[in-house]
């Protein structure tokens, strides 16, 4: 095993974060042995209770399996953040060391210590209710030479719900309802909608059936659904009557212009299975010439580069959370070319989903989850943002629309959309 393999071993990390963060902060907050005791039993405790919930599924009783997942996933949270937070104390103490006299920098053991644990524990609860409550961000995105039939079509997104321990049918239940009332020309699911198989999870993603739009309900395969049995999952999908566009396109006819619409499988799918490999330009393949607009559907923001090349005009994704909670926001640009919002690469325009749910703990502190409203404008009428990470539109804003009454549009438009081009991705 190389040194690099060994330094991350999920066992090593297990036993040295927790082991860390006792060694600096339960000297400061604690006067006696018991409490040394206390808080040590209270980390062995994370260190038993974390990886457990993670793989839960074989629990027969599942009431007993998502408790225990809410308790795992809240601590894997609460001492991410502890970690960090004690890093930032060492830091702060050393400077402190530096610049004050021995004596003062002594005296702010314990009250650091003390505020490092009230910080996290803020963090952790207010990360709690900003992820349970995603809110809808209403953003236009600019297309060239865009038809005026076209001006103004909607596309209502959501990304990454990860129906699974902590997430069940009453959140989803009330996430299609909110959709529903944004009465969208066209709904996209982009991929990474559930965490686990279809027999423990159908009854939760059921409500899906339930979602309307004038021209359709699209989805397309993230990363989890490889995780989760793709195949299984892509046949209820299905029957719960959305489309799933694998390397494919339906033609929208809209108020007289057409509307290319296309989907590609994850970006990583060819390493679950080879005939699955994501491909913006097959997906293109018999497309109209003269479309008013191709808008493409890919979980990963890193498809945007082959999407450039085919000359998409727009590629809406998810994947990225934006980090999901501080201060891992900061650290998703070092792996995606794009980390949310509205961003353009060449001619492409790239919007960028944080997600509406989360993965693993339930905390989106600083990072909130969103429902999407996409509108097609003109490219005249808006400040494009330059090509790079996190350029945002202008003309964005976000609602608390967190009510669960929706309206009731009829899912069929007035013509048959049936997709074009199946690649051998089945």
């Amino acid at each position: 095993m190389s040194p690099r393999r060994r330094f991350l071993h999920p066992l090593w990390l297990l036993v040295s974060l927790p082991g860390y963060i006792g060694l600096r902060l339960l000297p400061a907050l604690t006067t006696g042995p018991a409490g040394l005791v206390i808080g040590g039993l209270v980390l062995l405790a994370a260190c038993a209770i974390i990886p457990l919930s993670v793989g839960l599924g074989s629990l027969r009783n599942r009431v007993a399996a998502d408790r225990l997942a809410w308790v795992g996933l809240t601590s894997m949270g609460f001492f991410s953040t502890l970690f960090i937070m004690t890093v930032l104390r060492d830091l702060f103490l050393l400077l402190a060391h530096v610049a004050l006299p021995k004596a003062r920098a002594l005296t702010l053991g314990t009250p650091t210590a003390e505020a490092v644990l009230l910080l996290t524990l803020l963090f952790t609860v207010v990360g709690l209710i900003i992820a349970r409550r995603p809110r809808t961000v209403a953003i236009d995105i600019p297309v060239q030479n865009l038809p005026t039939a076209l001006r103004g079509f909607s596309i209502a997104q959501i990304s990454d719900l990860h129906v699974g321990p902590t997430i069940k049918r009453g959140f989803v239940t009330n996430i299609v309802a909110r959709v529903n009332r944004l009465e969208a020309d066209v709904i996209a699911v982009t991929g990474d909608l559930v965490d686990g198989s279809v027999h423990d999870l159908a009854a939760h993603t059921a409500p899906l059936a339930t979602l309307r739009a004038r021209h359709g309900v699209y989805f397309v395969t993230g990363n989890h659904e490889y995780y989760s049995g793709e195949a299984s999952w892509t046949a209820e999908i299905r029957r719960l009557g959305l489309t799933v566009l694998k390397n494919e396109h339906v033609v929208v006819e809209h108020q007289g212009a057409s509307l290319v619409l296309a989907g590609v499988t994850d970006y990583s799918a060819h390493h679950f299975d080879p005939q699955q490999r994501s491909d913006p330009q097959a997906a293109l393949r018999g497309a109209p010439e003269g479309a008013g607009a191709r808008i493409l559907l890919a979980h990963q923001p890193s498809t945007a580069a082959a999407a450039a090349v085919a000359g998409y005009d727009v590629q809406i994704s998810g994947h990225t959370h934006g980090g999901q909670f501080w201060p891992w926001n900061f650290f998703v640009r070092y792996f995606q070319p794009f980390t949310s919002g509205l961003n353009r690469l060449q001619n492409l325009m790239v919007y960028v989903s944080p997600g509406t749910g989360y993965w693993g703990p339930p905390n989106r502190f600083i990072v909130p989850g969103e429902i999407t409203r996409i509108t097609l404008v003109a490219a005249s009428n808006l400040l494009t943002p330059t090509s790079g990470n996190d350029r945002h539109a202008h003309h964005s804003h976000a609602t608390c629309d967190r009510d669960s009454n929706g309206g009731d549009r009829g899912r069929s438009s007035s013509h048959e959309v049936r997709p074009h081009n199946r690649s051998p991705a089945k």
